[in-house]
C-alpha cells in the first residue's frame, strides 16, 4: 500500500456541515501496509525481499521506487492491471488525524495474478533469515498461498512471523509466532476475555487452533501478553510514556520480532524489545518506524535493560 498524508491545520468550521476546515500545507508519501514493515526493518538496519500485489498505476510505480531507494529488490511485486494499488489518504491537523480516506479492492487476484504471487513468494525464500507474513486482509494472501509458502520455510528452519487477521486464522500454520491484536484474538476464538484469565485462556485455545509455537497478543496501553505452546505465559507491561498515534505499532512489533529471532533472541527476549519498540513509535504521529539508536534509549530508559520475561 502508499500512505498518503495531508498535513495542515485548523482555524474554522466549515459552514456548509459540522466539520473542521483543514487548510492544506503539505503532502506526504510512504509505504504502507506490509510496505511499513518493510520501513520498520529498513529503519533498524535490516534488508527486506517485499512480495505483493500492486495495481498498474502512479501509485504502484511510487511503491516500486521507494523500493528500489532503499536498495530492495522489486521483482517480488506482481503487477495486476484489473486492480488499483491500496491507498490510505489520512489528514492529520495539528498532530491529530482528522479523517482517513481508501482507494482499495479486497477481492481476490485473478488467478494468474495470484500464481505469479506464489512463485515468487516460494523463490524469495533463498538465503533469507526469516519470514513476515502481513495480512492486511486486502486479498492477495490466501489460503493456497500460505498452503505452500509456510511450510517451505518451516522446513527451512526459518522463524516465520505473521500478523495476523481473523479471516485467515486457522491457516497460518505452521508459524513460529502469531500476532494478533486483542480485537483480533476474541474475534477468532469466538469468545470474550474480560479478565487477564480469561485472556490467557482464550491465548491456550487460539494455540491449539494454530498449533504454532507462541502467541503474542498485543494490548495497546495494558502491554503485551506472551504465551508458550507448553502453557506457560508473560505479561509484558506497556512501556509507551506517550500515545500519539497507535497507526502502524504493530508492523513495528512484527519487524523487531523477526529481526530479534532472526539474530538468535529467545521469544521472551524478541517479544521484550518489540513491546519496547512499540512504545516509541506510538509517540509519533502516523505510522512510524524506529532506530537502532531509539530502541537502545527505549530499553535504557525503562531502568531494567535486561529484565522482562525470560
Amino acid at each position: 500500500m502508499i500512505d498518503q498524508y495531508l498535513w495542515g491545520g485548523v482555524s474554522r468550521i466549515s459552514p456548509e456541515a459540522p466539520v473542521p476546515v483543514v487548510r492544506l500545507e503539505r503532502e506526504s508519501f510512504r509505504l504502507g501496509g506490509a510496505g511499513n514493515v518493510i520501513n520498520n526493518l529498513v529503519a533498524l538496519g535490516a534488508r527486506a525481499i517485499p512480495v505483493g500485489v500492486r495495481g498498474d498505476d502512479r501509485f504502484g510505480d511510487l511503491l516500486e521506487k521507494f523500493c528500489s531507494e532503499f536498495g530492495l529488490p522489486t521483482d517480488g511485486m506482481v503487477v495486476a492491471r484489473d486492480r488499483p494499488t491500496t491507498v490510505k489518504t489520512r489528514v492529520i491537523a495539528h498532530r491529530q488525524q482528522v479523517v482517513r480516506v481508501d482507494r482499495e479492492v479486497n477481492d481476490p487476484p485473478e488467478a494468474g495474478v495470484a500464481r505469479r504471487l506464489q512463485e515468487r513468494a516460494l523463490a524469495s525464500l533463498e538465503g533469507v533469515q526469516g519470514v513476515i507474513v502481513s495480512d492486511y486482509d486486502k486479498g492477495a494472501l490466501s489460503p493456497g498461498l500460505l498452503a505452500s509458502l509456510l511450510p517451505d520455510a518451516s522446513r527451512r528452519g526459518l522463524p516465520i512471523i505473521v500478523d495476523p487477521k481473523v479471516r485467515l486464522f486457522r491457516h497460518y500454520r505452521p508459524a513460529t509466532v502469531v500476532t494478533p491484536n486483542a480485537r483480533e484474538a476474541m474475534e477468532a476464538a469466538g469468545t470474550v476475555a474480560r479478565t487477564d484469565a480469561e485472556l490467557e485462556a482464550l491465548g491456550r485455545r487460539l494455540l491449539d487452533l494454530l498449533g504454532c509455537s507462541f502467541l503474542l497478543i498485543t494490548r495497546g496501553e495494558r502491554g503485551m501478553l506472551l504465551q508458550e505452546k507448553d502453557g506457560e505465559s508473560f505479561s509484558i507491561p506497556a512501556s509507551a510514556r506517550e500515545v500519539f498515534d497507535v497507526t502502524g505499532a504493530g508492523d513495528t512489533v512484527a519487524a523487531t520480532l523477526a529481526l530479534a529471532l532472526a539474530a538468535g533472541a529467545t521469544m521472551p527476549e524478541a517479544a521484550l524489545l518489540a513491546n519496547h519498540a512499540a512504545g516509541v513509535v506510538v509517540g509519533k504521529v502516523g505510522a512510524a518506524t524506529l532506530t537502532v539508536q531509539e530502541l537502545l534509549g527505549a530499553i535504557g530508559g525503562a531502568g531494567h535493560p535486561g529484565s522482562g520475561p525470560g
